[in-house]
């Protein structure tokens, strides 16, 4: 991370709007809303600006763009109207398809001519936040027995979004609300993680299968989706089809604010650890958080990756997942950090060019993510690690040009004496921590995507 005196914090190019960024565009000659960027400060910079630019696996990356495109072009394809970035993706995108096969030179040349990079974060911050996620493989069976009788649950029919007839696969992340439907017009809040547990869904016939406890239920839906190793050797593939409406509240916290934890202490292995020695304890700890998960099954072979919110299947180290109250999927980002890949105490440096293609209720902020690092055990082991602050630049369209839109912005009547390095993203006490200082694991590389989705340094499409 380089210290705040190199990272040029001028005023001159820093463009900083209290409350509200909002860039007027224009896309193909058409006139669309303004994007709107709520409490964020942005700064153009140069692509020589970016350190490890230039050493990074350009074609890796196009190949996961390429993967973004799939979904942004369906979507266009069903007549949906695009907002602002969208649109000027899939014009990109259309390029991209042109420009099969890049090697990775080539490949890097197309993202600078398509787009500009502008460090962004929220309104006072000098930092954005990172954390991890991966797919886990968890234990189950078809049916209740003694061992397995903690049911995962598909979507129930009484769940409604308010404002909506009738829900697609598309089921909103946030900003809706959602409740329990009586009768024709009466909507209620839908039941909570507690009633739930209590049987409130029991006789409805939406159990997929069962796990070991709640505890597994309650981190499959951290994380999103999972793969159920049932007793017979299947695997059952689930990902995240919807949820109960009510606000994310991370359980390490319920932890920390109960002083049976401190924030140092708390991860993603302790937090299990310790409701598996505190059974009555963790119950009532796990039901403040009151957000519940719903999954449905896919038909997702074994060896394939789970898929994000986009509806792609996500990339090792390349996806993220973002806020999609303020960015578009498909949306590339140039991250710079150091990490614990290989343990807690030997970071490693990860500047890599990765794209927007999931999201999650504890994403919150624009310069906020999540890095999928993949399933099973080695992947929990990476994203339970990261907790780190990073630097984040976001790659907007060209076709968009903010530069020249933030010409004309007035700038702030004097330079603020400093910076709160405090942020506000910060706490995510689901995190995983390491559970011991393996020095052999120092060469643990940064998970990248299969080979299959790059053949002789030429970037296409991921088979």
């Amino acid at each position: 991370m380089r210290p705040l005196s190199a990272r040029r914090w001028s005023w001159c190019p820093f463009i900083a709007l209290l409350g509200l960024l909002a860039l007027p565009v224009t896309v193909r000659g058409q006139d669309r809303a303004p994007i709107k960027f709520p409490d964020t400060q942005y700064e153009p910079v140069d692509w020589t600006s970016l350190d490890s630019w230039d050493s990074d696996d350009h074609a890796v990356a196009f190949a996961t763009f390429l993967v973004s495109c799939r979904a942004v072009e369906a979507k266009q394809r069903r007549g949906r109207d695009l907002t602002a970035i969208p649109a000027a993706l899939k014009d990109i995108c259309e390029r991209a398809r042109l420009a099969i096969p890049l090697d990775e030179d080539g490949a890097r040349k197309f993202f600078e001519e398509n787009f500009r990079p502008i460090r962004i974060n929220k309104l006072g911050d000098t930092d954005g936040f990172l954390t991890g996620y991966y797919e886990p493989i968890i234990a189950g069976s078809r049916v209740p027995t003694g061992q397995f009788n903690a049911p995962l649950y598909r979507r129930p029919s009484n769940l409604v979004v308010a404002g909506r007839r009738k829900i697609g696969e598309a089921f909103p992340s946030k900003g809706a609300t959602v409740g329990r439907r009586i009768g024709r017009r009466k909507m209620v809040p839908y039941y909570d993680r507690g009633q739930i547990e209590d049987g409130a869904l029991d006789g409805w016939h939406l159990e997929i299968c069962y796990l070991h406890d709640q505890v597994d239920v309650l981190f499959a839906q951290i994380q999103g989706s999972a793969r159920i190793r049932l007793e017979d050797g299947t695997i059952l593939r689930v990902n995240y089809d919807s949820h109960n409406g009510w606000p994310y509240t991370p359980v390490g916290r319920a932890l920390v604010e109960a002083k049976l934890m401190s924030r140092d202490q708390v991860s993603m292995q302790s937090i299990r650890d310790w409701m598996e020695a505190n059974p009555d304890q963790a119950k009532d700890i796990r039901r403040q958080n009151k957000s519940y998960v719903f999954f449905r099954i896919t038909d997702l072979a074994t060896e394939d990756e789970a898929v994000g919110g986009e509806g792609v299947q996500l990339v090792p180290g390349r996806s993220i997942a973002i806020d999609r109250a303020l960015h578009a999927y498909g949306t590339p980002f140039f991250i710079e950090a150091s990490l614990p890949i290989a343990n807690e105490k030997a970071v490693t440096k990860f500047d890599r060019l990765v794209i927007a293609q999931d999201t999650g209720s504890a994403i919150v902020g624009p310069a906020r993510a999540d890095i999928y690092f993949g399933a099973g055990d080695e992947a929990a082991r990476i994203a339970g690690r990261i907790k780190n602050p990073g630097d984040f630049v976001m790659l907007i369209p060209r076709d968009l040009d903010p530069v020249e839109a933030g010409r004309d912005t007035p700038l702030p009547p004097e330079r603020p004496s400093a910076f709160s390095f405090e942020l506000g993203t910060m706490e995510d006490p689901t995190a995983v921590d390491p559970t011991a200082d393996d020095s052999t694991q120092r060469d643990v590389p940064i998970p990248e995507p299969k080979p299959t989705a790059r053949k002789k340094a030429k970037a296409g499409p991921p088979k």
